[in-house]
């Protein structure tokens, strides 16, 4: 295969061997006789290859058992259920259920739909959820937010086409955006929501939350004439010019927003107050919803026990909720449905994604676990596929109800079982008692319920600390959903998140770097009371611009003349290469000397970039600017690079060599983990030194400097005290310039080994190692030079 391969190749007219012809054979058989004559076993870097990359990622019966288990998670804990699991789970499911009812019925109404549909929905998250959850404290269910989308989007589009039922509409969207995240999810691609940052998330709940609430005013007033879909400036506007149409619904409904914000600051001020009885409080103030319902249920009953139709009632009333699931079988999904509500998919996966996998993040990190998102996409996926044959619409977690069954002591996601029977349990026994439920009371719980979505200030005040350019991005986001809408605000701040992490990498700023002696002190003091001496000393290398925040009292020298050392911020891509490179250019041109200054002997040779003096003038011979001598990469903060940058690091050697004609300068790269990176590297002639064809061996000076370590294992801790963990050993050249034995280092083991590749001396385990290369390098050129002239005089 691999003389075919080759010729193959050769047809096309592909040296598969060029490169390797330009790595200088005989300066690293040197080095590796050099070594081996220590006893110390050379090490030759082997490259990645695609067949190792496909063999590694091949499909394999282990992986397809493993990744086939991994879709049912509840395995790896329901065989160890116990009873004090479900005591937990029995008592937080039951408090979520007493929420989850009324909040259910007045989020379907937020979407447009009758009140039966919210719990139909709740009941289909919490029966499914608990097969494939990485999370045990998510609700899945009715939430907020996406019931204001769905309803928004079932407006639309029964405007436009007014033969769809508004539930068709709904279980028809959470069919089509079920299947995209449950396709995700099983592929596992669930790492794309980790580009959805926290300030976008955050401003996009503010918004939905402003938006949300001042919808439902119109409806707590009792105020009619208000369109409640239109944007959020307009609504409020309309509500305070509908104010005099206010009705007796006012007042049940600012009451009961005020009783569950006074029930809330009564039990968490008790809670402070009585610590030992915390717990006994939190439940209190978490049945505060159902007890305002029913209080206002009792209110509603005795003012209109003796009505039948709801629209007779003295105020706004919930009215008939029929009983049981009445609804069953496929949703109707037809080529026009998905094509009505088509552009409105994004949106919705989005809110979808973004509210579960944020809170389900969240709650993991508080509670001390790890959720997978891929499996947490596969969970919501299925839930919004298979809901609908109940009668469900779009679900997805729930931030209000997960806080309460986290802080009732939930142990696994089996809780939402014993939820599912509580909703069951309303459907079928508690409908009628449902059909007093005053509108305006339900409008308030909503404004309650979103009221925890709003950023509170401190938030935002700590986010201007960290990052002031964020903040303006989260006001911006809250703004155009006020004035616009809530799809609007979605697609801004994606794109905007986007948009503000491409501009950090493409003008992503490099550092050239400087030497400091660092020499570390003990805090503590001896017997007599006296400060503890100096230890030891190392060096350390840090921004010659000094933007890092260290003190600037410090001298920071350059490593030495000529030499310069460059670290990558922001990783090295296509998008900020030519930033890079422009920058590392213009450093070096500007503090270094052509290495020959008169070039050019006629100003008409001079090329048009580059002038030289004006005419008449000659060039200032007082510049002490040293020549480039060699230039070192830290890729310390760099991974994977592209074809983009590696051909940017290959245009820039040229413009360099051109700047130190007729000498070459050389070029490390210190700290480059990634194997396809140094893969990468070599292949362009990076990596090792860069011999002209027509140079004679002997000419050339080259000291590698190679770290070494110990081949063999340790059995004693009195040889692990005594070894060191590596130890920088000099091979030196072909004429005996530095050479070190190692029965003059003491503690060195036995059996030695180098732990960077022999064949790629240019790529260093840190910036100090191949400082002291270069270093090295350049003296012993230097002396060689001058012992040249010396002899030719």
């Amino acid at each position: 295969m691999a003389k075919v391969g080759r010729g193959f190749a050769k047809a096309v007219g592909i040296d598969v061997d060029q490169r390797y012809k330009a790595e200088p054979s005989v300066l690293l058989d040197s080095a590796t006789a050099n070594l081996q004559s220590r006893s110390i076993d050379p090490y030759y870097e082997s490259e990645p290859t695609v067949k190792e990359y496909l063999l590694e990622h091949r499909p394999t019966l282990t992986g397809v058992i493993r990744y086939v288990r991994s879709l049912f998670p509840f395995l790896d804990w329901i065989f160890h259920y116990n009873i004090t699991w479900l005591f937990g789970d029995l008592i937080a499911g039951i408090t979520v259920g007493f929420v989850v009812v009324p909040q259910g019925m007045a989020y379907a109404l937020l979407a447009g739909l009758k009140p039966e549909y919210g719990l139909y929905t709740s009941f289909v998250g919490f029966i499914l959820y608990f097969l494939f959850a990485t999370s045990k404290d998510i609700t899945i269910g009715t939430v907020a937010v996406m019931s204001t989308l769905v309803g928004r989007i079932v407006a639309r589009v029964t405007e436009t086409h007014p033969e769809f039922a508004p539930e068709e509409i709904a279980r028809g969207l959470s069919v089509i955006a079920g299947s995209v995240l449950l396709f995700i999810g099983l592929i596992r691609l669930g790492w794309l929501v980790e580009f959805i940052p926290l300030i976008g998330i955050c401003s996009f709940m503010t918004g939905a939350a402003v938006n949300i609430a001042a919808g439902q005013v119109p409806k707590l007033l009792g105020v009619s004439g208000v369109n409640t879909r239109d944007s959020t400036y307009l609504v409020i506007i309309n509500t305070l010019r509908a104010l005099p149409t206010a009705k007796i619904d006012a007042a049940l409904g600012l009451t009961t927003l005020f009783m569950l914000y006074f029930l809330r600051w009564v039990t968490n001020y008790m809670a402070q107050r009585q610590p030992n009885r915390k717990k006994m409080w939190f439940f209190i103030g978490t049945l505060r919803l159902a007890f305002v319902i029913l209080l206002y249920i009792l209110i509603s009953w005795l003012s209109n026990r003796s009505v039948t139709d709801s629209k007779k009632a003295k105020f706004a009333i919930l009215g008939t909720v029929p009983s049981g699931f009445r609804v069953h079988g496929a949703p109707k999904i037809s080529k026009e449905l998905i094509s009505a509500f088509a552009p409105d998919i994004p949106a919705t996966i989005f809110v979808l994604i973004i509210e579960h996998i944020a809170i389900s993040k969240s709650f993991g990190r508080l509670n001390n676990y790890v959720i997978n998102p891929s499996q947490e996409l596969v969970a919501v996926g299925f839930t919004n596929v298979l809901g609908p044959f109940l009668g469900a619409y779009p679900a997805t977690g729930s931030f209000s109800r997960t806080a309460i069954k986290s802080k009732a002591g939930v142990r696994t996601p089996l809780a939402g079982l014993w939820t599912a029977l509580l909703v069951v349990l309303a459907l079928y026994a508690l409908t009628k008692v449902f059909f007093y439920i005053p509108m305006a009371s339900l409008s308030g719980l909503i404004i309650h319920a979103v009221g925890d979505l709003v950023t509170p200030p401190s938030t935002v005040y700590q986010f201007w600390q960290v990052s002031p350019i964020e903040v303006v991005l989260f006001f911006a986001c809250v703004l155009i959903m006020v004035f616009t809408d809530i799809e609007t605000g979605i697609y801004f701040v994606v794109a905007a998140s986007a948009a503000l992490l491409l501009l950090r990498l493409a003008k992503a700023h490099g550092s050239f770097l400087g030497k400091v002696d660092v020499y570390r002190v003990s805090s503590n003091t001896n017997e007599g009371g006296e400060a503890a001496a100096i230890t030891t000393k190392r060096e350390t290398f840090l921004p010659l611009e000094r933007r890092d925040g260290s003190n600037t009292s410090i001298a920071v020298r350059n490593p030495y003349p000529g030499i310069f050392v460059y670290r990558f911020s922001e990783g090295f891509n296509y998008t900020n290469t030519s930033h890079y490179m422009d920058e590392l250019v213009a450093y070096i041109q500007k503090y270094t000397l052509p290495t020959t200054p008169n070039r050019f002997e006629k100003l008409g040779d001079r090329p048009w970039n580059n002038p030289g003096p004006r005419r008449g003038k000659v060039i200032d011979a007082a510049d002490d600017r040293p020549a480039l001598r060699a230039l070192i990469l830290d890729f310390s903060s760099v991974n994977n690079i592209d074809v983009t940058s590696i051909q940017g690091l290959i245009d820039t050697r040229t413009q360099l060599d051109y700047h130190t004609y007729p000498d070459r300068a050389e070029w490390h790269v210190a700290n480059v983990n990634n194997r396809w990176t140094r893969r990468a590297l070599a292949a362009s002639g990076f990596g090792f030194p860069r011999v002209s064809a027509d140079a004679p061996a002997e000419s050339i000076f080259w000291r590698p400097i190679f770290s070494v370590a110990s081949s063999e294992g340790l059995h004693n801790s009195e040889k692990e005290r005594a070894v060191a963990s590596h130890k920088d050993v000099e091979t030196g050249s072909a004429d005996g310039i530095s050479s070190c034995s190692r029965d003059d280092v003491i503690g060195v083991p036995g059996k030695l080994a180098s732990l960077q590749g022999v064949n790629r001396p240019y790529f260093h385990l840190d910036v100090a190692s191949a400082v002291e290369t270069a270093i090295g390098n350049i003296e012993g050129y230097l002396v060689q030079e001058k012992f040249t002239q010396e002899k030719l005089a």
